[in-house]
């Protein structure tokens, strides 16, 4: 049995990926910086603590690492944190890896869409050159160009999911939002610009995918991960309207309007095919119905 250290395994995307993981045979293990109720298996850790993750490292003795841990939030406020823990806090685990005298077959490191920017390209493939438009896709392509400092040495292999989202994702996310608001039946929904229109998958594809990338051995390899399929707000609202069965008035509050937002953004997922076969899609219509009915 395989031993997987996820970071960030609290997280959303970190308990869709252990589930799968269990029940494909792993032994999965995981960081995370709030633990409330201690288990087996999960131990409390910031990856700007060193000496702590060495300790964590040695003791699971991963054949994998999935490093998920990260200021996601594109319009988070903390500016220094959102660099200390995505490019800092990822050097930190991959020095601690290197160091520990451990073997592991694959590193899988996700970074993010958002470092293609405002790039005029449909679609969007790894090959485009990065423009990040904003300060969480400059953080995540500057961990991208620290992290190939130990590709020599570590199994490692990039993902750059574009948009995706599912049961148990927070509300500070416009899908699950405008979800959350007609689950209530809300009469009305403030959100931000509404020309906005991005390449969305379940989280049940991307971590299907995320898991047979890790029985290939990394060589710095970076994938896309993505549907394709670009869909703005409207058509969003248009689903949930017909589950829900009434319609909901929009309006645009000034205050949710972001600097450096990114209009549009359509992804190819060839390579990530090529490399691991079709992708377990689900369409955007069941997966906000799941979310509806959860």
């Amino acid at each position: 049995m395989s031993n997987v250290l996820i970071t960030g395994i609290d997280g959303f995307t970190g308990r869709h990926l252990a589930d799968l993981l269990r029940s494909r045979g792993y032994r999965v293990s995981g960081l995370a910086r709030d633990v409330h109720a201690p288990a087996k298996g999960l131990y409390r850790c910031d990856l700007l603590d060193s000496s702590a993750l060495a300790g964590v490292v040695n003791e699971v003795k991963p054949d994998h690492v999935v490093h998920l841990a990260a200021i996601a939030f594109v319009a988070h406020g903390d500016v220094d944190a959102i660099y200390r823990t995505n490019v800092v806090g990822t050097r930190n685990l991959l020095e601690v890896v290197h160091g520990s005298g451990g073997n592991p077959r694959s590193i899988l490191i996700a970074s993010s869409a958002n470092i293609y920017g405002n790039t005029p390209v449909d679609p969007l493939t790894e090959a485009i050159a990065p423009a990040p438009a904003n300060d969480y896709g400059v953080s995540k392509l500057a961990m991208e160009y620290m992290a190939r400092l130990w590709t020599d040495r570590l199994p490692i292999t990039f993902v750059r999911p574009f948009n995706y989202t599912g049961v148990g994702q927070s509300t500070s996310f416009v899908l699950p939002k405008i979800v959350d608001h007609f689950r209530r039946r809300a009469a009305d929904i403030e959100m931000g610009a509404l020309d906005v229109a991005r390449d969305l998958s379940d989280v049940r594809t991307v971590v299907d995918a995320y898991a047979k990338l890790l029985e290939i051995p990394g060589t710095g390899e970076v994938y896309n991960v993505c549907s394709g399929t670009a869909y703005g707000l409207g058509d969003v609202v248009r689903m949930l309207e017909g589950f829900a069965g009434y319609r909901i008035n929009v309006k645009v509050n000034p205050a949710f309007l972001r600097h450096g937002e990114v209009k549009y953004l359509r992804g190819s997922n060839a390579k990530l095919e090529a490399a691991i076969g079709p992708l377990n899609r689900i369409s955007l219509e069941e997966t906000l119905r799941w979310m509806y009915e959860a």
